[in-house]
């Protein structure tokens, strides 16, 4: 997409086809909002962020989105797939010690040993499970369905291997878990738009997680393809600035 900027006369022109739009309206936001995650996601804006001191990758904005979903399933058992640094499971489970609910488990196919002991002697290690190994592995999703008591209210987020079949894969195995009204979640389907960026790869733009929730949701009908509401918004931007594009699967 081509398009430019007058300031002075409050106007973002875009070119191919020739349109004029009133730079202080929610399109135009949605057009630079769209140009600002490509760009920022190619100079590594998401790397620059923590969590109670351990590096959390992910937009501000996706964090806070979650945090609302949290807030409002109040799940006992969060369940991710990959675990990195950690930040995202400490900041899952500091959810869980405010509401007085809830436990988190991560699962990656390699915990280096520096994350594993921060994570371990973190304050927040009490509530989180470590499980190593690769996501997929039945022996690995049997443990992880052990570690879930019968009748847990549980919600998962999908964040290891970011290709289609990968995904795919995962979402087969872990949408069992997933109780009714919660959600099943594949982050960074934004590699579908990043594919042209000096970072991307081409073949993002089909290999990728949106694609994988879409094609789950087709052949299976107990899940629905689903933002969650925003339970505030005075504003007038109604679409969401996000790394997880087509990301919700919710449960019926």
């Amino acid at each position: 997409m081509r398009f430019s900027i007058d300031e002075g006369r409050r106007k973002l022109t875009l070119q191919d086809p020739d349109r004029e739009l009133d730079l202080y309206s929610p399109e135009a936001f949605s057009i630079l909002s769209r140009a600002w995650l490509k760009v920022g996601w190619d100079q590594k804006y998401v790397y620059g962020f923590s969590w109670l001191g351990r590096p959390i990758i992910q937009l501000p904005e996706d964090l806070v989105r979650i945090q609302e979903v949290i807030y409002r399933l109040k799940p006992e058992v969060i369940v991710e797939t990959g675990v990195a640094h950690g930040g995202s499971l400490v900041l899952y489970a500091g959810l869980c010690k405010l509401m007085g609910r809830g436990r988190v488990i991560g699962i990656d196919i390699e915990i280096r040993p520096h994350n594993r002991k921060a994570i371990e002697t973190h304050e927040m290690a009490p509530l989180i499970t470590l499980v190593e190994g690769s996501s997929t592995s039945p022996g690995i999703v049997s443990r992880v369905r052990a570690l879930i008591r019968p009748g847990e209210t549980v919600l998962v987020l999908l964040d290891s291997n970011h290709t289609k079949a990968h995904v795919a894969a995962e979402l087969e195995v872990y949408a069992p878990l997933v109780t009714p009204g919660s959600y099943i979640v594949a982050t960074d389907g934004s590699m579908e738009f990043l594919h042209d960026v000096p970072r991307g790869k081409p073949e993002w733009a089909h290999d990728n997680p949106k694609a994988a929730a879409a094609d789950f949701a087709a052949r299976h009908p107990e899940f629905a393809l689903e933002e969650p509401p925003w339970p505030f918004n005075e504003g007038r931007v109604t679409e969401r600035i996000t790394h997880w594009p087509g990301a919700y699967l919710l449960r019926k």
